[in-house]
């Protein structure tokens, strides 16, 4: 079998190495040529960069990375294989695709269910291996997230015109309301707890415990486990849930999820029924998507950036103490802190670049972090959020 082609190219139309099975074929028309795994076909995105070194099932399965293809930069993607435990959520699409160093090696974790190009092909997802990472990841730090086509052909058969124009016919994540597309159809009550190793996940007895409503814009099912966890009992709702819909339920407090896109964009049917909330003092809080919604409802704006934050090492100070956790970050948007109004604090801070990473609404029950304290980097530094939001419930 050949060896996974590396070579890259900035023109389109360049010239394919042989054994080449798969390809990403960005907007510009650079084209980088690799070899394929997991699923056949094509698929158009944003590309990102994670630093993750472990969570890659995870990171393809959380919904918060639909509509984009996934570089990671730490080269031994697939080494501990797959298995059904490690998924955010079954029933919502994720990432389209990723872009890895190495070919994924067989399996070497007694978790592993199987192996990872099988596992992708399962899920629908192409992988690309064989390619540099470093400059790829080097490229989106310079100009930015590339939009951009990637395809696998076990015969290498590939349309390049065809897909950078694809590619630039695509219209990005700017404007464009994902949560719909990727919440639940209907409401459930959540069940099951937190995983234990050698135990699963933990049962969700509920009972006498303050019921907390969950909105779904693309969330991760350890969220919901995380808020069990803290002593709520939770009933998950669709992102295009009323407020009148939300307040018969009679919550003790409103959650609000994590999910892909722009928020400015979900906030169109999202932000009436935060305010509404809000202006009842129900208690609230927002991670990451739910963090931006939370912001543009009390009077502040979102902005795109450059390349965003994804990964699970990244330091952000918390104002109120000095105190610094270290965090799991999945993001191309931000709250802008410049437009904070006089009524919001900014209570947590990026340590990389100064962005927003948290807030609190003065005189009310409602705060949000950019960050995914489920996602247990530190391993427990942010589990704090959980416990602090059930104790504001009553």
């Amino acid at each position: 079998m050949a060896e996974p082609a590396t070579t890259r190219a900035s023109d389109s139309l360049a010239q394919q190495p042989e054994g080449a099975t798969g390809v990403l074929v960005l907007a510009d028309g650079s084209v980088v040529w690799g070899r394929g795994f997991g699923a056949t076909g094509s698929a158009v995105g944003e590309v990102c960069f994670n630093t993750a070194m472990t969570g890659y099932q995870e990171v393809m399965t959380d919904p918060s990375y639909a509509a984009q293809v996934v570089c990671f930069t730490f080269p031994h993607i697939g080494n501990v294989g797959a298995n059904g435990e490690d998924v955010e959520s079954h029933d919502t699409p994720g990432a389209v695709g990723c872009v890895v160093r190495e070919w994924p090696t067989p399996p070497s974790n007694f978790r592993s269910e199987g192996d990872f190009p099988a596992w992708l092909a399962a899920q629908g997802k192409i992988g690309l291996a064989g390619v540099d990472t470093r400059a790829l990841t080097r490229r989106i730090r310079l100009s930015g997230a590339p939009n951009a086509v990637i395809a696998h052909d076990p015969k290498g058969k590939f349309d390049v015109p065809a897909m950078v124009a694809r590619a630039k016919a695509w219209s990005g994540l700017e404007g464009l309301d994902l949560a719909k597309d990727v919440t639940r159809a209907g409401s459930e009550v959540w069940q099951g707890g937190v995983w234990r190793l050698g135990e699963g996940y933990g049962s969700a007895a509920a009972s006498g415990k303050p019921h907390v409503v969950a909105i779904d814009y693309g969330a991760k099912d350890n969220i919901f486990r995380n808020l069990v966890k803290a002593g709520a009992q939770v009933t998950v709702v669709p992102a295009e849930t009323s407020l009148d819909d939300v307040l018969a339920l009679n919550p003790a407090g409103v959650f609000l999820s994590n999910g892909p896109g722009d928020p400015a964009a979900t906030g169109e049917y999202a932000v009436p029924v935060i305010q509404g909330l809000l202006s009842r003092d129900v208690p609230l809080f927002g991670i990451c998507l739910g963090h931006q919604l939370l912001g543009i409802a009390a009077g502040a704006t979102t902005t795109k950036m450059n390349q965003g934050h994804r990964g699970a090492n990244h330091p952000v100070l918390r104002k109120a103490d000095g105190v610094v956790e270290i965090t799991s970050m999945n993001h191309g948007f931000a709250v802008d802190s410049a437009s904070l109004p006089a009524g919001v604090e900014e209570t947590h801070v990026s340590l990389f670049d100064g962005s927003n990473c948290g807030i609190a609404v003065k005189g009310k029950r409602a705060f949000g972090v950019q960050y995914h304290p489920e996602a247990s980097p530190g391993p427990q530094d942010s589990f704090y959020l959980f416990e602090k939001f059930v104790g504001m419930l009553g």
